[in-house]
């Protein structure tokens, strides 16, 4: 989808691929909790609001919805896990991205390792 079909959605005057309803949407900036509408297209948000017409439509039944969550300084392997396993751990609680630290591999292999 190029991003003339996007602004076509954002605006109304296209379907989306799929319209969240009833969707309590978390603005991590100012804490405002919104019920609202999600309108997808092309894997991409087009819009928030009410209005939109999509191709398939889910009710969120007020479940709660929020952006990928940062995790801007972790230490991997003070968790005792692999990376995959640690993944498998924060990604369904919404930790989509990690900037890791890995300086504690010194301290459990030694400077030779």
């Amino acid at each position: 989808m190029d991003k003339r079909e996007l602004l076509a959605v954002a605006r109304g005057e296209q379907n989306a691929d799929i319209v969240l309803r009833n969707a309590l949407l978390v603005n991590v900036f100012s804490g405002a909790v919104e019920a609202t509408d999600i309108a997808i297209a092309g894997g991409k948000v087009a819009g928030i609001g009410q209005g939109y017409t999509g191709d398939a439509e889910i009710d969120l039944a007020g479940r709660y919805v929020a952006p990928g969550l940062i995790d801007a300084h972790v230490h991997i392997e003070s968790s005792l896990c692999i990376p995959a396993q640690f993944a498998r751990a924060v990604l369904p609680r919404g930790v989509t991205t990690v900037i890791t630290d890995p300086h504690e591999i010194a301290n459990v292999a030694g400077v030779e390792g």
